[in-house]
């Protein structure tokens, strides 16, 4: 791993960073029964999942890759878990580049609403792209995209995520690798038409020492941040006298805790 004048990156292949951060603009909107959007700032990790960054140790409570909370969360590593996830959907990568775009445990504590997973082969070519949906109840589910040539692909709904929208109905995802910029895209279609759009901006920084303090001090606590804005809307709703699905039992996906 390579260290130069406070960076917290490594060198991949040909050069490339392994590690960066996303100033982001996350964009939430929902159309259907209730027209309502929220803007919320933050900063996203982009790593290999090989080489994932190592800070010096105090800024270590800053940003923590823990393969507990992503997969079944039982596995040794982050590649692991990765590897075991789609070993179930038979899928072998043969030791090929994972690039994880999430948040990193702050200060002990994370939530990511989406990880993504770019899956490469040995050779480099892109074999899939694994989305990891988190809910506030503490429950996480794995959606495998084979992506097309303009990077979308569509799946459906199979988790409970938000108490206001039912589990049906199908997602449309564009999932671009992140390069200079970042820009997702994830809409929900059902029956009454495109119900819900989620979109993700940002620019890429090197993931140096002065970066992370610098985004660290704008937005400290990030992920925690995350997790209360998407309580806030939620009351918002409710008090708005949006009606509430029960929640009900996921199904274990292969592959991942039961």
């Amino acid at each position: 791993m390579t260290r130069t004048g406070g960076d917290v990156i490594s060198l991949g292949p040909a050069g490339r960073e392994s590690a960066a951060l996303y100033e982001c603009v996350i964009t939430h909107v929902r159309r259907t029964p209730l027209r309502h959007a929220l803007r919320h700032r933050t900063y996203l990790w982009c790593v290999d999942v090989d080489r994932l960054p190592v800070l010096p140790r105090p800024l270590r409570p800053l940003a923590r890759f823990d393969a507990r909370d992503h997969f079944a969360g039982t596995a040794g590593s982050l590649r692991a878990g990765l590897d075991a996830y789609l070993a179930a959907h038979d899928v072998d990568l043969d030791g090929g580049r994972v690039v994880m775009l999430a948040h990193a445990r702050v200060f002990g504590f994370v939530f990511n609403p989406l990880s993504v997973f770019w899956c490469h082969d040995s050779y480099g070519a892109l074999v899939c792209v694994v989305a990891e949906v988190h809910n506030t109840y503490g429950q996480r589910h794995c959606y495998l995209l084979r992506t097309d040539e303009a990077d979308e692909a569509e799946v459906d709904k199979t988790f409970y995520v938000s108490p206001f929208f039912a589990v049906e109905g199908r997602y449309r995802m564009r999932l671009p690798l992140p390069d200079e910029l970042l820009h997702l895209t994830v809409h929900l279609e059902n029956e009454h038409g495109r119900a819900f759009t989620a979109v993700v901006r940002g620019v890429r920084r090197p993931a140096s020492v002065a970066a992370l303090l610098s985004a660290a001090v704008r937005r400290p606590w990030s992920t925690a941040a995350v997790w209360a804005g998407i309580r806030r809307h939620g009351i918002h709703l409710l008090l708005h006298g949006l009606p509430v699905h029960p929640r009900v039992r996921s199904t274990p996906q292969k592959g991942m805790l039961p």
